[in-house]
Formats: structure tokens, C-alpha cells, sequence
């Protein structure tokens, strides 16, 4: 496009632009918008325009502009799914540029050949470009050779001009063919050349848009294609050389996985960041065939929306219910075909094998360990054993994708800064206890660069402006605290970073923000990401700890006792952040744990051994009271929590801690180290998983948080699957509800006939406390069978396309999909894990009612399945008393 003039809405000259584009007569490009539009746009979009001889005129705002030939006007967003009004649809033409992943792949295959066979792309390039000019040439000529027939006086044979020209076509049109013959032979050689480079554009298409679904998860997780094309590039130029093409892609490829996945963990919440890894690995291995998409499916769904009542039964008791649904649907699979009879014939194999403390690292019954990958195994233990899918899913990770990705990504500020520069800011996502204020200040004072720092909020956006103006003319570093606090503010960072003309180059900006739905998208594209939260695990803990201590800190003090104490108040700063993850097993009050109070322990115990008496040694009440009182103990305000901490003290804390022979926890014991290197070494040798007694925990603790977190896992793949069409040529999202949705109309019980149940009460003494309760619960379970079969039957014509899929009805069809409860559903009923469980339970209920009013008050009650069990409790003292 001549003279494109690109602004935005916020663009302090954006008037300006748009009324010189109109004048001038050239195009403008708004970038960036949100779902609403400026209204100074209106009367253009509605071409509402002015004629004033041959001129057209439009107002814009309070002015009057010419409308000059050549004026296009294009508006693009970055929103990734904009719900834009009827109104603003029907004025523009709606276009999406959104790349897809053979798009992307292809534009990948170019940018690898153009880095490993140049010469391939360059003839390629110059092919194309030869094929467009012999067509324009083919294409001039017909069109020359029309004109003649048509223009033609008299005879065609008596004209030898178009003689003349019929024999020039005719030669050139040969002459083209034949050229486009050789330009598609050699082509198609240039593309078989190209495809040997085909799975390193493969893997990157994989990898990107896996981190562009991640923003499905937090709204905060937002990449650009450049950022990821630099990484790309990056990749290739690091990746080790070779002259074996296979050898040097393996290189790339494997390479290029390893640093897409750091980056990103990086800047994802720890809880997100196993998420991200075990997708990444059956991502990787559903491109490559090893798993089938119906083996994932089963994996992230298992048999949640079966409906107990309508499979085959359990054949013992010991066989939980969801298990057995699980078992179900895992049968449908061919690897799996006869599970359920074997677990019928082998019933002894199969529940020892079940109560094994670690079950995934035993051998399988019926000889499955034989003749299942891991993959397979993982997909068996997650059907019998939710608290143990997060065990073999790392076993997993390590098979397909190597050892270094079951461990936590370590955060390494420096490394994090130097791959910044000054018009990349660098944001930093808050959570409980993980301001990296500090390591940012002390990074600052390392480089010799100063720091200043500000805390947003009402009325502080003058002050930020006048410093962020001063720090980007001197280089300084500017940290910008809890950003979403001042949303409109960080949308004018946007603009001033990347418009500024005279930039120190030593400036950084650095941001910490917690998660909020309206934070710029623009400002997280083109940003580094990272979060500060201590890793999961004593070892990634540990690890994160001693990487930070310089060598300077460990050489402090000549003391012997010196090196055990840090290390001893490091594992005690691990084991108070690891039993959070417990919820109230782990403390009952959850409390703000953060590196300061290790820090500031560390400062006193330094502070201690200056101070002590090399006759008297170490002052073990001292230090246990300043831990357990002052700087952990600070914190803690419940008074059993407080016995704990003062409890972990005072078992580590003591002579023993000197002792050669000392053990935190069996495999947990004291390094006799002297440089970082070699705590850090020895960190790495304790156990990747840690059992919930290191912490003082009953190893039954452990069971309730891995199946929680197994299930928000999966749960969270699940909402992450495309929402539209069919999956990989099976029945369609609608076909799959539409089917389910007739099953459940045609189980679910009639309504109730009111005057048969008041009959029915009249007879049993319509006034009695438990009469009275029970006309209180087939109220509420009439409501709840109008409300299913209406939504149902809704959800079966909008389908059909009879009436409007509305956006409940959407949101009611993503959920049955996905085996969940309808949220409309569950707000009129009780609560499920999932959607099978939950109409099992409706068809039982409707049951017991039925029975009651019916054929009298039942012996025995099913409590757990009344509205009301308070109130049922409450009627049967009265009828008692």
C-alpha cells in the first residue's frame, strides 16, 4: 500500500491521522481495538457521506472532511475471539487473518530453508516469481489476440496482421507451456527437498499454538507470533551443527522444545505448568501417531458421562463406581478389549495390585506391563487409580519427551533480564507470597543500574508518567507495582515503550500485576513474562534456594556449625511452603510464607554466630524462638499451627543438627558441601517426589491433593478443546449431545401429578412433620425434572436449527459434551463430579420419592439423596418426640 498511515484509538494524533487519510486520499489502518469502537467512526462505517458538487464530504466528530479517491479504511484487533454487535458486522467486512497450523507450518518449512538451504529457497523464490510472469505473458497475449477478434473488419484469413499475431501466440504459448512444464518438474524436486526440513516446522506449529491455547487457562497467558518466530530462529542458530540433514533436524527439533518449554513455563503459575508439559507431550505424540485422538479423549474424560444404571455392573463390591465407568469406556478401545472379563476372572491379581501403595510402579496383572506403552499404562492407572495418575503421568513425560521436563523450571532473573531489551517490559505475575521486588532490587544493585519504584494506584499515574519519562532519557530501571490496580495507565506504557524515539538503551521496565480479565493484550504480547512462586517439590525448592545464595553468603562465617544451619533453615523454609499445598491438613490457617522471612532468618542466625561464644556453641532456645515466634512464627496466628512450627524446631533444630549421622526424613539428610555446585549436585540426587511424611504429614494426606489435582488437570485439558465442528472425522459435538440428550428425555421420570400427591398426603396425614418435609422435596424435585426436560427439549431444536442456540444453550451443550453438570442445572439441584453420576442420582431420588408418597413411609432412608437433610433430621425428632 502507498503511503499507509498506521495509528490507533488511543494515539494522541489519531484525529489527526484520520482526517489527513481522508483529505489526502490514502489508506489508514487502526490497530489494536477492543469490541467497541470509537463513535467519531460512525459516520464513516455508515458511509454517511456529503455530496458537494464532486466532492463527497463526511463529518468527523466536529469537523467536516473531503472524502479523497483512495481512502481505504482497515481496522484490525488482536482479541482472539471478538463478539462484535450486529451493527459494526454489517457495516464492515469481517476477515480472519487468524493463522492456522498448516498455514503457520508452511510459513515455519519457509523460514527453515531459508536458514538451511538458502540457495533451495532463493531458486524457489525465483521459480515462483518466473512460473507469475510466463502466466502474465500467456494472459497479455489472449487478451491481445481477443481484441484483434473482435476488432477485426472483413475477412479473419485476408488480415495479416492477426495472421501475425495467431502465429506469435501460438509460438509463445508453446514456448510458455514448456517453460511451466520444466518450472513444475523442478518444483516438485525443490519441494521433496523441502519436506526433509518438514518436522522441525511441524514441532514449531505444535509448540505454538499449544502456548496460544494456554490463554484459554489465564486470560494472562497471552503470546505473539513474533515473539515465538524469534524463538524459532534462535533455535536453528544455537541448535548443534551437522552435516547429516536427519541428525541436524533431530538437533533443532530437540532444541527447539526444550527452550519453547522454559520460556513458557517461565511465565506460567505453578499449578499450569505440569498442565502445560503433559499436553505438550501427547500433543507431540498425537502428530506423530503414537496415541490415537480417541485414546486422549478416553484419557481426559474417562467414563464420566456413562450412566451407572445402563452398563454392565460391577462384579465387586471393592470396585469404587467411577472406576468401573472408567473401566467401561476404557474397553471401547481395542488395546483394552477384554479388561472387563479379565478383572472378572482375576479378581485376586487385580485388588492386590490396587491396594499397592504405588500401583503404576508395579507389575500390571493379566501381563499388560508387557504389552503397554507408557502411555497406555498411564490411561489404565488413571481409570483405577486417580491419586496416582500424576505419578505415572511424569513417568510418561520422561518417556516421550526426556528427563529434564518432569522437573520444575527454575527462575533465573539475570538470564531472565539479559534476553530483554529497553523496549520489552518485563511483567511478572503476583500470587500468594511472591513479590520479586527484592531480587529485582538486588539484580539492579549487581549490574551497578538504579532502580526506582512505584506503587500503583488512585492518583499515581502522574508520578509514574514524570518517572517512566526520566528513567527511559538516563537508563535507569523503573518497577511499576500491582499494575491492574491502574488498567487505563498500562495501556499508555503500551504506547509510550514502542512510539518513543530516544530510548536509553540500558532502560528496563519491569511490571507485577495480579491476573485480571481487562490487562492490555497488546502490553502481554510483546512483553516477558515470569512468575515468582517457589516450585513444587523439596527438590525444586531446595534448588531454587541455593542458586540464589552466592558463594559469598556460604563462606560467610568460619563456624562450623554455619553451613548446617542454612541448609537446615532452607529445608524448614521448603516444608512450611510445601504443606500449603495440603489445604488444611498442611495449616489451618493459610498463611503468606514468602522468601523475606527466609532471608531474615538467615540475618539473624548470621547475626547469632557473630555474636556467640565459641566456649558455649549455639543457642538452640534462642534461635528456635526467634524462627518460631518472630520470623516464621510472625505470621502464624492459630495456636495449633504455631505448635506445629515450634514442634518442627525443636526436632531439627538442636546438637543433633551437628551430627554426622543427622536425617530430616529417611533419604533427606545434610550435604558436607563447600561450594554452590556442589549443594546444588546433591540437591538434584534427592527424590523427584516427596511422600507426605518428609513434611509430618500421614501418607494418606497425599491421596485427597493428587486426586484434586489430577481432576482440575483434566478438567482444564477438557475446557481447552475446540468447541466447533466434528473431532478428527468422528460424530460432531451436536451429533454426540443430540444422541445423549434424547437418551436422558427418555429415562427421565414424568412430572408429578399434583392432586394424586395431595391425595396420597391427605391419607397420610398431610399436617405430620415428615409429610410436610417430604411435599417440601418433590417441590423441589418437580422443579428440577422441569428444568431438565425443558432445557433438553430447547437444546434438541436448537440443534436442529428450529430456534436460536442461545448463549445458555451453548454453554449447556459445552457442558454435556464435556461430561459436566449444566451450570443452570446444578444452581436447581445438588451437587456432582460429573454429568452420569448426577442423572444416576436424579433417576434415584425421583425413586425414592415416588416410593414414599406412593406406598407409605419407607423402614430406611437415603439420607444424602433429600434436599434437605437437615430438615428431615429435624421432622423425625418431632415425630419421635
Amino acid at each position: 500500500m502507498n503511503e499507509l498511515q498506521i495509528t490507533s484509538l488511543n494515539h494522541k494524533y489519531f484525529r489527526t491521522h484520520l482526517e489527513d487519510s481522508l483529505s489526502l486520499g490514502r489508506p489508514l489502518l487502526i490497530e489494536d481495538v477492543e469490541e467497541e469502537l470509537d463513535p467519531v467512526l460512525d459516520n464513516l462505517l455508515d458511509r454517511n457521506f456529503i455530496k458537494s458538487g464532486s466532492i463527497l464530504k463526511v463529518v468527523v466528530g466536529d469537523k467536516e472532511c473531503d472524502v479523497m479517491p483512495g481512502f481505504m479504511l482497515y481496522i484490525t484487533t488482536k482479541l482472539p475471539n471478538p463478539a462484535y454487535t450486529p451493527e459494526v458486522s454489517a457495516k464492515t467486512a469481517i476477515i480472519d487473518f487468524t493463522v492456522t497450523v498448516h498455514g503457520l507450518e508452511d510459513q515455519l518449512l519457509g523460514r527453515v530453508i531459508r536458514t538451511e538451504k538458502s540457495d533451495l529457497e532463493s531458486e524457489r523464490v525465483a521459480l515462483i516469481e518466473e512460473v507469475m510472469d510466463n502466466k502474465r505473458r500467456m494472459k497479455e497475449l489472449e487478451d491481445n489476440l481477443l481484441f484483434r477478434l473482435t476488432s477485426v473488419q472483413g475477412s479473419l484469413v485476408d488480415d495479416e496482421d492477426l495472421i501475425m499475431v495467431l502465429h506469435d501466440t501460438k509460438s509463445t504459448a508453446q514456448d510458455v507451456s514448456t517453460k511451466l512444464h520444466i518450472a513444475s518438474e523442478t518444483e516438485r524436486k525443490i519441494n521433496g527437498a523441502r519436506e526433509e526440513y518438514r518436522p522441525v516446522a511441524t514441532r514449531g506449529s505444535i509448540l505454538y499454538f499449544l502456548i496460544t491455547d494456554m490463554a484459554v487457562v489465564s486470560c494472562m497467558y497471552q503470546t505473539s507470533l513474533r515473539q515465538f518466530l524469534i524463538l524459532f530462529d534462535m533455535s536453528m542458530n544455537k541448535a548443534d551443527r551437522s552435516n547429516n540433514p536427519k541428525i541436524r533436524i533431530g538437533n533443532i527439533i530437540r532444541f527447539l522444545t526444550l527452550t519453547v518449554w522454559r520460556n513458557a513455563c517461565r511465565g506460567f503459575y505453578e499449578r499450569h505448568k505440569f498442565l502445560f508439559t503433559l499436553l505438550l507431550a501427547m500433543k507431540v505424540d498425537l502428530q506423530c501417531g503414537h496415541i490415537s485422538h480417541e485414546e486422549f479423549m478416553k484419557f481426559i474424560k474417562g467414563g464420566a458421562s456413562l450412566d451407572l444404571k445402563a452398563v454392565q455392573p460391577k462384579p465387586f463390591r471393592w470396585v469404587l463406581d467411577i472406576t468401573w465407568l472408567n473401566l467401561v469406556e476404557l474397553s471401547k478401545l481395542s488395546q483394552f478389549s477384554n479388561i472387563l472379563d479379565q478383572i472378572t476372572e482375576n479378581e485376586k491379581d487385580w485388588r492386590l495390585w490396587f491396594e499397592k501403595d504405588k500401583p503404576e510402579e508395579e507389575e500390571l496383572p493379566c501381563g499388560y506391563s508387557r504389552s503397554l506403552d507408557m502411555f497406555r499404562q498411564l490411561l489404565l492407572i488413571r481409570s483405577w487409580c486417580p491419586d496416582r495418575t500424576l505419578s505415572q503421568a511424569r513417568r510418561y513425560i520422561r518417556s516421550a519427551l526426556g528427563e529434564q521436563y518432569a522437573d520444575s523450571v527454575i527462575l533465573d532473573l539475570e538470564a531472565t533480564w539479559e534476553e530483554s531489551d529497553n523496549r520489552t517490559p518485563l511483567i511478572c505475575f503476583l500470587s500468594q507470597g511472591s513479590d520479586p521486588s527484592g531480587q529485582i532490587e538486588i539484580l539492579s544493585k549487581a549490574k551497578e543500574i538504579e532502580i526506582r519504584f512505584i506503587s500503583m494506584g488512585q492518583g499515581q499515574e502522574a508520578h509514574a508518567r514524570r518517572l517512566l519519562t526520566e528513567a527511559m532519557a538516563a537508563g535507569k530501571w523503573l518497577l511499576l507495582q500491582n499494575c491492574h490496580l491502574s488498567l487505563e495507565f498500562c495501556q499508555e506504557i503500551l504506547d509510550t515503550v514502542t512510539e518513543s524515539s530516544n530510548v536509553h538503551k540500558c532502560f528496563r521496565l519491569w511490571l507485577t500485576t495480579e491476573v485480571h480479565t481487562a490487562f492490555p493484550i497488546g502490553l502481554l504480547q510483546i512483553s516477558i513474562k515470569f512468575t515468582n512462586e517457589p516450585p513444587q517439590g523439596i527438590r525444586a525448592s531446595l534448588k531454587r534456594t541455593y542458586v540464589d545464595v552466592s558463594q559469598d553468603l556460604l563462606d560467610y562465617s568460619n563456624a562450623h556449625q554455619w553451613p548446617r544451619l542454612l541448609y537446615a533453615t532452607a529445608f524448614l523454609h521448603t516444608v512450611v511452603l510445601e504443606r500449603r499445598k495440603y489445604g488444611a491438613l498442611g495449616w489451618n490457617v493459610p498463611y503468606e510464607f514468602n522468601q523475606a522471612d527466609f532471608q531474615a532468618s538467615v540475618q539473624f542466625i548470621q547475626n547469632h554466630l557473630d555474636d556467640m561464644d565459641p566456649k558455649k556453641g549455639v543457642s538452640w532456645v534462642t534461635i528456635c524462638y526467634m524462627l518460631g515466634e518472630i520470623q516464621y512464627g510472625g505470621r502464624v496466628t492459630e495456636d495449633f499451627d504455631k505448635r506445629l512450627l515450634l514442634t518442627f524446631l525443636h526436632v531439627w533444630f538442636n546438637e543433633r543438627l551437628l551430627t554426622s549421622d543427622f536425617r530430616f526424613y529417611q533419604g533427606y539428610g545434610l550435604p558436607m558441601c563447600k561450594g554452590q555446585a556442589e549443594y546444588i549436585e546433591y540437591i538434584n540426587q534427592l527424590p523427584a517426589t516427596d511422600s507426605p511424611e518428609v513434611f509430618g504429614l500421614h501418607p494418606n494426606a497425599d491421596i485427597t491433593y493428587q486426586i484434586n489435582t489430577a481432576k482440575s488437570i483434566l478438567d482444564t485439558i477438557l475446557s481447552m478443546q475446540p468447541k466447533e465442528g466434528g473431532q478428527r472425522g468422528g460424530e460432531t459435538r451436536e451429533a454426540v449431545v443430540s444422541h445423549l440428550a434424547n437418551d436422558m428425555l427418555g429415562k427421565l421420570p414424568p412430572d408429578y401429578i399434583q392432586h394424586e400427591i395431595k391425595e396420597a398426603l391427605q391419607k397420610m396425614g398431610a399436617i405430620l412433620p415428615m409429610n410436610i418435609f417430604l411435599r417440601q422435596e418433590l417441590d423441589r424435585m418437580q422443579k428440577v425434572l422441569k428444568v431438565v426436560r425443558q432445557s433438553l427439549q430447547d437444546l434438541l431444536l436448537a440443534i436442529e436449527g428450529t430456534i436460536i442456540m442461545s448463549a445458555s444453550l451453548k454453554d449447556m451443550l459445552d457442558a454435556m459434551y464435556d461430561a459436566r453438570v449444566p451450570e443452570h442445572w446444578r444452581k436447581v439441584s445438588w451437587e456432582s463430579s460429573t454429568l452420569g453420576f448426577w442423572f444416576t442420582e436424579l433417576l434415584e431420588r425421583d425413586a425414592q420419592f415416588r416410593r414414599w408418597y406412593m406406598y407409605g413411609r419407607p423402614k430406611a432412608f437415603w439420607i444424602t439423596g433429600f434436599f434437605n437433610p437437615q430438615g428431615f433430621l429435624t421432622a423425625m425428632r418431632q415425630v419421635t418426640h
